[in-house]
């Protein structure tokens, strides 16, 4: 099977894009796998993979669908802010659509997009989701110690006691403070959070440090995919997390190690979150698989 593709990346954040709007396709988990390899496939964070609305979503006015396979393991993820900014970029660029503004349907969402005069990207995230029962996480016989808004959640790992900010974003995450991001312990504690009992289906894990109200540095450790320059959904958490905190102001530049994010949000339950940052063709080519 000889398969084209668009290799892409936001933030750092870096995908193998797929245009399935003219024929369905279907890849196996060992197929996505090598596509996201980097020693003997092309390489990725997530496998993109571009689709034709159904009936009911064309009528509710969907443009594209979008799936997102998380590029190490193959399996299907619910979300990626910097995928989506790739996303439109991708289909402006391959003449799928003109429009400045995008609906588009994911596996479990509903997300608008944006591209701006300046070639960046802004994608409406929706409403931050704080229902532990929707993250998911279990609770059970914890007691958090609030902050402002926001429940800070103790986590037992490896025989210490670490407090997390929990929410979703269309994927859960654990938004963790601290002082320096250089020097947290990203690689250590990232995955003992990730596979933490306590989160159903693992977690994003969120290390940020607050720069002053409009700025912080974040690094995140994601879930099947380790450490990557930037993730979208976890900048996302991470700035409502620290609004809710009343730590910082309602629009916040998100300095990721591969570019930087701004994330807007005004604050209230229902209000959406708004992410705007770069995307970037990288290059494109041909695979057998």
């Amino acid at each position: 099977m000889r398969l084209r593709f668009t290799k892409m990346q936001g933030a750092g954040n870096d995908f193998v894009v797929l245009d399935a709007t003219r024929a369905p396709l279907q890849l196996s988990v060992e197929q996505l796998r090598r596509l996201g390899d980097r020693r003997f496939g092309v390489g990725a964070d997530q496998i993109l993979v571009v689709e034709q609305p159904d009936a009911r979503e064309r009528e509710q006015g969907i443009d594209f669908r979008y799936r997102i396979f998380n590029g190490a393991s193959g399996s299907e993820v619910e979300h990626c802010g910097n995928g989506a900014r790739c996303f439109v970029r991708f289909v402006h660029e391959h003449g799928l659509s003109a429009a400045p503004v995008l609906r588009v349907a994911t596996v479990n969402n509903r997300i608008e997009l944006r591209r701006q005069s300046d070639g960046r990207v802004t994608v409406d995230m929706n409403a931050p989701i704080f229902d532990l029962a929707r993250v998911p996480f279990d609770a059970a016989g914890l007691t958090p110690r609030r902050a402002g808004q926001m429940a800070l959640w103790p986590l037992a790992v490896d025989g210490r006691t670490v407090e997390a900010a929990v929410l979703s974003m269309g994927n859960p995450h654990a938004v963790l403070r601290v002082e320096d991001v250089a020097t947290a312990p990203v690689t250590q504690l990232g995955p003992r959070i990730e596979g933490h009992a306590r989160f159903a289906r693992k977690v994003n894990v969120g290390f940020v440090q607050v720069i002053g109200r409009r700025e912080v540095a974040l690094r995140v450790w994601e879930r099947d995919a380790g450490e990557t320059l930037a993730c979208g959904t976890g900048a996302c958490a991470a700035v409502v997390a620290g609004i809710r905190q009343g730590l910082l102001d309602a629009q916040v530049d998100v300095h990721t190690r591969g570019g930087l994010l701004t994330i807007s949000w005004a604050g209230g339950d229902a209000d959406h979150v708004l992410m705007t940052g770069p995307a970037e063709t990288v290059f494109e080519g041909e695979i057998e698989l």
